[in-house]
């Protein structure tokens, strides 16, 4: 009869438990993008985002998966957040297309909302169309020939995707790609484009690392837009989807009374930061209406 000693039998069970426990685990694929100031993937910046410094926190306090990082750009995230696989996105606005297929967490973040950026040798083709430095775009773009910047798929909010739903394909320019911000931003420069569309601090960023001045921009907000609106995690549909979300709420709350706010208020411009912080934590303390 053979004899398998205690020690030997305790240390076989224990490497078979955590072989079954690893290969029990579901992969999570974390999808980022190069979307200053949350998550920078280049550059002497690298890491330095907002998103960039809480995902290893919820990484980290979410040990049932196993999780990957992929970079895809938002076209292709938009895509695999439809599909049935594990997929979550924590740079994620809210509109009423996404939830169709995507299981939103509650608010992350509140971020400054998007605008039109010019170059300030041709702003004055927007003097018409502003109300207190809000810019009218539905008109602007309805009235004139210029085309707008625009990265493919992505949300610039559910007030502002509204009103580029009522113009024509052809007031469009259109950008795919991993860099299309930037590569929106150096056709301006060209000439080819006057107008972009897009988030200042995001703006300002990618200008500076072009080697711009940002003297020479001007940033308007949209008439009718909230100033601020919500970030959030979101995971495609799924069960497991959901259940990773319900695990993710659970964690927010915390994450959001930590140094987020301040993280992203470096990267606004000095007047605005003070306002800022005060504005979100007003709106988190009173059931964080009035934006989303």
């Amino acid at each position: 009869m053979r004899i398998v000693h205690l020690p030997l039998l305790l240390c076989l069970l224990t490497t078979f438990c955590l072989a079954q426990s690893a290969v029990a685990r579901e992969r999570l694929l974390w999808l980022v993008r190069d979307l200053p100031p949350f998550t920078i993937l280049e550059g002497p910046a690298k890491g330095q985002g907002v998103i960039d410094q809480l995902l290893p926190q919820l990484i980290e306090q979410m040990p049932e998966y196993e999780h990957s990082i992929v970079r895809v750009n938002r076209a292709r995230g938009i895509q695999m957040l439809q599909d049935s696989s594990f997929t979550c996105d924590p740079t994620l606005l809210w509109t009423p297309e996404r939830e169709k297929y995507v299981r939103f967490s509650t608010p992350s973040l509140a971020v400054m909302s998007s605008g039109l950026v010019v170059r300030r040798q041709d702003q004055a083709l927007l003097a018409p169309f502003l109300d207190d430095q809000h810019v009218d775009l539905q008109r602007l773009l309805a009235q004139t020939r210029l085309k707008l910047g625009i990265v493919a798929e992505r949300s610039y909010s559910a007030q502002v995707d509204q009103v580029l739903r009522q113009l024509p394909d052809s007031a469009f320019s259109r950008h795919y790609g991993n860099d299309a911000t930037a590569n929106l931003l150096q056709m301006q420069q060209l000439g080819r484009l006057q107008l972009v569309l897009g988030y200042w601090p995001e703006v300002r960023y990618l200008i500076q690392q072009q080697g711009g001045s940002l003297e020479d921009y001007r940033f308007y907000p949209i008439s009718g837009v909230n100033r601020y609106q919500y970030l959030h995690v979101g995971c495609s549909n799924t069960p497991l989807g959901r259940e990773a979300i319900a695990h993710i709420d659970q964690l927010l709350p915390e994450l959001r009374r930590g140094p987020l706010p301040e993280l992203y208020a470096h990267w606004l411009d000095p007047e605005l930061r003070g306002d800022y912080l005060e504005q979100v934590r007003h709106a988190f303390e009173h059931g964080l209406t009035g934006l989303r």
